[in-house]
């Protein structure tokens, strides 16, 4: 059997770290792999290859605002995909995260359908059964063709077209014809049933593989020489980690709901320690470090394992990486409802509370922090659920239904 995965990026970020983890485990266990991506930097790993330079995907960029189409364009790297995937003649192509304007989804779609290749679709985001929106939010239009879109601009960056429902209809009709050859894996229960709700994917088989990380990177470590570095004796620790972090009230990862928490906590022995981008400008209570971005792997899994609570205030999550990766190295998570988060995180070492109600998420992690959870136990329990080893192996049955 071989297997050539699509994906935007290549170990880097959460899903290049996911196409990695899949690649590198199925040549372990012997089975033919091979990597397509667009993005970044070009790597010399064997049968993995970058079917997109940097300033044609940015070009593509430039031209999707005019014109209002995210997905299509990409003539030649879309070429140079196709082509890759008629010389490999892999089993089964499996698609991961196809944004990042580096490859028109339509026509690879097409082409894989008309080949009659077995595909396997992993939906990490909404994008594939939506006019565009990465997260649609509140907004129910998808379920009736899109179009007049409330957050044009900011999800689809047009500057002049609404292309959202000619989107919609592009991709119902891409979709549309691969019978038995498709398979929709979503990385939770919550996006798994978004995604059977659609009129684009309601016909598909759909099932639900977690997103698998090392648990021999992310694992409780100890942290003592961290804690002598931010000065950190008896107070307990509250972690916050995102890409960007900032405190606008409107903005997705909810930031500004960090600062309000630790506003209520001034005066008592808690510190809050925030990783990620952030503006250099924002103001901050005194009981805030940020820390800006955490790139090593090992640095971040020790930060995890420093902390007594997480903390996630996201709005929408289509999964959270950001609690597998804090219950994996023994560290509990409190946070806001937020879709897919309250259902993929372990009950017993969790609590999730209504977005925005401020003195319930105070209310639960004081709460959290007080029960003073064995982390050890937490780490054994999450490592089972969410280990790469475990994804791969799922990943395998779902190719093997598949093939047959």
């Amino acid at each position: 059997m071989k297997i050539l995965q699509v994906n935007v990026v290549y170990n880097r970020g959460s899903t290049g770290k996911i196409v990695h983890d899949i690649h590198a485990e199925l040549q372990k266990r012997g089975i033919d792999s091979v990597v397509c991506y667009g993005r970044r930097d070009r790597t010399k790993a064997p049968h993995v290859y970058k079917v997109c330079s940097e300033l044609y995907s940015k070009l593509n960029n430039l031209l999707s605002r005019f014109t209002g189409w995210m997905y299509g364009g990409c003539f030649f790297s879309t070429n140079r995909l196709i082509s890759i995937i008629k010389r490999e003649k892999p089993d089964i192509v499996h698609l991961q995260c196809l944004n990042g304007y580096f490859i028109n989804i339509y026509r690879l779609l097409d082409f894989l359908k008309k080949s009659n290749i077995r595909t396997v679709l992993t939906l990490h985001a909404e994008f594939m059964h939506t006019g565009g929106c990465g997260h649609a939010l509140d907004c129910d239009k998808w379920l009736m063709g899109c179009g007049h879109c409330p957050r044009l601009r900011e999800e689809t960056k047009s500057l002049i077209f609404d292309r959202t429902h000619e989107a919609w209809v592009r991709m119902k009709n891409a979709l549309n014809g691969f019978g038995d050859n498709l398979v929709v894996v979503s990385v939770s229960p919550w996006l798994m049933e978004r995604a059977k709700r659609s009129p684009i994917m309601s016909d598909k088989k759909h099932c639900v593989i977690f997103n698998g990380i090392d648990t021999g990177l992310f694992k409780p470590y100890d942290t003592g020489e961290l804690k002598k570095k931010h000065g950190i004796s008896d107070e307990k620790i509250v972690f916050h980690a995102t890409a960007f972090f900032n405190d606008d009230p409107n903005h997705i990862k909810g930031g500004y709901y960090v600062l309000k928490l630790a506003e209520a906590m001034r005066g008592l022995p808690v510190k809050f320690l925030i990783a990620g981008q952030y503006d250099l400008n924002i103001k901050v209570p005194e009981n805030v470090e940020l820390l800006g971005c955490i790139n090593n792997q090992i640095s971040l899994a020790e930060y995890y394992s420093m902390a007594d609570v997480t903390l996630l205030t996201s709005r929408k999550e289509t999964y959270s990486m950001i609690c597998v990766e804090s219950l994996c190295c023994g560290t509990p998570v409190v946070g806001f409802k937020a879709g897919a988060p309250e259902q993929i995180s372990i009950p017993e070492f969790s609590c999730f509370v209504q977005f925005g109600d401020v003195p319930a998420l105070l209310y639960n992690t004081r709460g959290m922090i007080e029960k003073g959870l064995d982390k050890e136990k937490i780490a054994n329990i999450a490592a089972e659920i969410y280990s790469k080893e475990k994804m791969v192996s799922d990943y395998i049955g779902v190719y093997n239904d598949t093939k047959d």
